[in-house]
């Protein structure tokens, strides 16, 4: 929102700067961006006087000027047609500088001398218009600077407005702010409209409204319009808030769209058949033509105000081509309505049209003060255009807005800010917001409660915690001292499962405490990038309205994105990477309320150096190993047990090989070698290994667990080291599960330590070590290497191995 600040002293007398205008406002939380000086490429044009106007002797088309500047007279050689004796005008004397970069020198043209340059509106970067020089009023008084002569808009502050603050995307809005935050009074224009004595009901009728669509229609008659150019002041203070002068009629309604949010429209009456509005939803599949030129095919509810034969607008879009305002209209019908903004916005998105009306319909306006608003734009055409307003509105305002009460306790406000309050600034804070407060007999009591009734304007305050934001706000977030809270966790909970939101934060701790490095990824990937994954089309769910091409569709996997982070981390030279990322995928669900069934998954990619290639750090790359050792320690950490780790057939096809990790017959994830193909398409010249878990499901297989708790070892342990050789099929989980068979009470844990393939043989050797302990005294050694030697001798008849 561009807020000029000499139109905002017209509602409150601030004096001071933008830029500390600029900070409290942000305080508010309305954020400042910038602030802009659109005139300060013109700001040494100054007014002259043209004394003298004679033809140049040697050109037929220029002409000698003698101009007074204040105190000092210039010859000047002009070419407009338009320059005469006794105008004023604005002049750029030697040594100015034009906003199109024209340096103004000392020249002689066709031998006469020229000190300075009477310019035109468009050379003054005003406007287009250059068919001759600018001609000022007559009470302009030469010397004086052009842009004070005109009292143009100096200053003007970028605001950024959030989308729950429609009520400040307009002049009067800000200005609120402001009186809030400086304790200034504000005082609205007067509607200065004078009306005919003819009735505006003669002239035209609006026959239907549907009210869930407008809750308020009205619209005013106006008549014996000229239809030109807006006054300089009009068109140059649009400029300067970024909107084109169009004509003094649409011009009207622009101005008071930014003086008071209220989004307006002029119909050409003469083009309204029957002159009749009927205001309802479009039937599927209808077509018009907007004003800017391109016909639109409407959906089944969208606005449309209409004649009994055509449409002639989108409401709260845009205008109809076919009622345009041109110059030959005369007689107009101008609309003010409020209009239902879930609707505005749907339409709006589908037909990619965002105008200045439907950003403010969207995000909902004052509906109490359209009436004023119509008035106001009437006078000003009437001012602007020469014309005559008709008495009285057509239309009706179906469902007026009644804002309802809301329950206020001063000891809530401060329990939940934490600073005490007063209770005259909480009294003062609603009034100055426009609430209506209904407060019981003054009493020292807190905790008694008030009924805080919130403007029509204020449609983001609907409960007590809004207008505790508001104390907050004009307390100044700033000025609450930070304290950390204290949690409790009551003894009543000791025992209950984690929440969610607890399993998901303990995952992120798990992952960082083993050195992983966490990476947050957008919701959406690219379809081609599915099809890279050999993902499924089916499920997939696309977006009708995607950022851009390369994220068009909810991801249903992790892996495309988290291996755009692996990219992304390989291109800026990273010598080894080790990223997780804990986040939901979306796969289409006709049965689920959304459409859409959202699960929360674990992913783990691995690949390059396992350390920094610097000594004294190994050398070597992350492997399958690494991974497994991973998943493993994640699985132990959710106290599950009995985990296998299978070659799967079904798995996802981007992991060659594909594991499925699983538990009593149910998948919990998967893990392998990303497909080397894909990984070359992410720039990963070295192994990929990638791991992903289904949340939901170890969030119930962790609840599920036991968990048990033994007394720490009080006797020292005896380990023994034995080698088996296997052939080359036989798992080494196998082994592990096989001397575990064996009834050994003092074995406490079992460990491949090595592993050895001799060349051209097709067997391997299998290196484990036993750990032998004894809960109630000290082993012997003899006793360790008694039961090593049975488990030797009994193993061979377990599996086809040999010691």
């Amino acid at each position: 929102m561009l807020l000029s600040l000499s139109w905002l002293r017209e509602f409150v007398p601030y004096e001071g700067s933008a830029e500390a205008l600029g900070e409290r406002l942000t305080m508010l939380g309305l954020e400042l961006e910038g602030i802009e000086r659109p005139f300060d490429g013109i700001k040494d044009i100054v007014v002259g006087h043209v004394q003298e106007c004679a033809p140049h002797p040697e050109s037929d088309h220029l002409s000698l000027c003698r101009v007074d500047v204040g105190g000092e007279v210039l010859d000047i050689v002009c070419g407009a047609p338009n320059v005469a004796r006794g105008q004023k005008v604005p002049v750029a004397r030697v040594g100015c500088t034009l906003p199109g970069g024209l340096v103004i020198k000392k020249a002689k043209l066709r031998g006469q001398p020229s000190h300075g340059m009477i310019c035109s509106e468009r050379e003054l970067g005003l406007s287009e218009e250059h068919s001759g020089i600018m001609v000022l009023e007559d009470t302009a008084i030469p010397g004086t600077l052009f842009v004070d002569a005109l009292n143009l808009d100096r200053e003007v502050l970028d605001i950024s407005i959030t989308p729950n603050r429609g009520d400040c995307l307009s002049v009067l809005g800000l200005a609120r702010e402001v009186a809030l935050a400086f304790d200034l009074p504000l005082t609205l224009p007067p509607s200065g409209l004078v009306e005919a004595p003819e009735q505006a009901r003669d002239s035209v009728r609006v026959e239907s409204v549907d009210s869930d669509l407008s809750p308020l229609y009205y619209g005013r008659v106006i008549t014996n319009a000229k239809v030109g150019p807006s006054p300089a002041h009009i068109r140059y203070r649009l400029h300067a808030c970024g909107f084109r002068s169009i004509s003094n009629v649409v011009d009207a309604t622009n101005y008071i769209l930014l003086e008071l949010g209220q989004p307006l429209h002029a119909f050409d009456l003469d083009k309204v058949a029957g002159a009749a509005i009927i205001v309802r939803g479009a039937d599927k599949g209808e077509k018009t033509l907007t004003l800017d030129g391109q016909e639109r095919t409407l959906e089944e509810g969208d606005i449309t105000i209409r004649d009994p034969q055509k449409i002639v607008g989108l409401g709260g879009v845009m205008g109809g081509l076919n009622s345009e305002i041109e110059a030959e209209s005369s007689r107009i019908f101008l609309e003010g309505a409020s209009f239902a903004p879930g609707q505005i916005r749907r339409t709006a998105r589908r037909l990619g049209l965002h105008s200045e009306a439907s950003f403010r319909f969207e995000r909902g306006i004052d509906q109490s003060r359209t009436p004023y608003a119509l008035d106001r734009a009437a006078a000003l055409m009437a001012r602007l255009a020469g014309a005559t307003v008709l008495s009285g509105y057509v239309g009706e305002e179906a469902r007026p807005v009644i804002p309802a009460p809301i329950a206020f306790s001063m000891a809530r406000a401060e329990s939940l800010l934490g600073i005490e309050l007063a209770e005259a600034f909480c009294r003062n804070t609603f009034e100055k917001l426009g609430c209506r407060i209904e407060q019981p007999a003054p009493t020292p009591d807190k905790a008694v409660e008030w009924r805080v009734t919130p403007p029509v304007a204020r449609t983001d305050i609907f409960r007590e915690a809004d207008l505790i934001e508001e104390l907050a706000r004009v307390y100044g977030v700033d000025k609450i001292p930070a304290a950390i809270p204290a949690v409790a966790r009551p003894l009543e909970r000791a025992g209950l499962p984690q929440s969610k939101f607890s399993f998901l934060s303990g995952l992120r701790h798990w992952a960082a405490g083993v050195g992983l490095n966490e990476t947050i990824n957008y919701s959406f990937v690219a379809e081609k990038a599915l099809d890279l994954f050999g993902i499924a089309a089916q499920g997939r769910i696309m977006l009708q309205n995607p950022l851009s091409e390369d994220l068009n569709v909810l991801r249903p996997e992790l892996a495309p994105g988290i291996m755009g982070a692996v990219c992304a981390s390989l291109s800026k030279g990273a010598t080894g990477v080790r990223f997780f990322e804990v986040a939901h995928v979306f796969v289409s669900d006709p049965a689920s309320e959304t459409t859409a069934r959202e699960s929360a998954r674990l992913a783990l990619v691995l690949t390059g150096s396992r350390h920094e290639r610097l000594w004294p750090n190994s050398k070597g790359d992350q492997n399958y190993q690494d991974l497994k050792g991973l998943v493993e320690h994640f699985m132990a950490r959710q106290q599950l047990s009995d985990i296998h780790y299978e070659l799967s057939p079904s798995g996802p096809t981007f992991l060659q090989p594909c594991v499925a990790i699983r538990q009593q017959g149910q998948t919990l994830g998967y893990m392998g070698r990303l497909n080397p193909a894909i990984a070359a398409e992410y720039n990963a010249k070295k192994e990929v290994w990638y791991a992903e878990f289904d949340l939901e499901l170890l969030y119930e297989k962790s609840h599920a667990a036991t968990r048990r708790f033994a007394s720490l070892a009080v006797y020292p342990p005896v380990r023994r080291d034995i080698t088996f050789i296997a052939e080359k099929t036989v798992l080494a989980e196998d082994i592990i599960k096989a001397i575990s068979s064996i009834n050994c009470p003092i074995l406490e844990d079992i460990a491949l330590i090595d592993c050895f393939e001799p060349e051209g043989k097709e067997e391997k050797n299998l290196t484990y070590r036993l750990t032998f302990r004894s809960p109630s005294r000290t082993l012997k050694e003899t006793e360790a290497d008694k039961q090593r030697d049975a488990i030797a001798e009994k193993l061979p008849s377990l599996l086809a191995v040999r010691v």
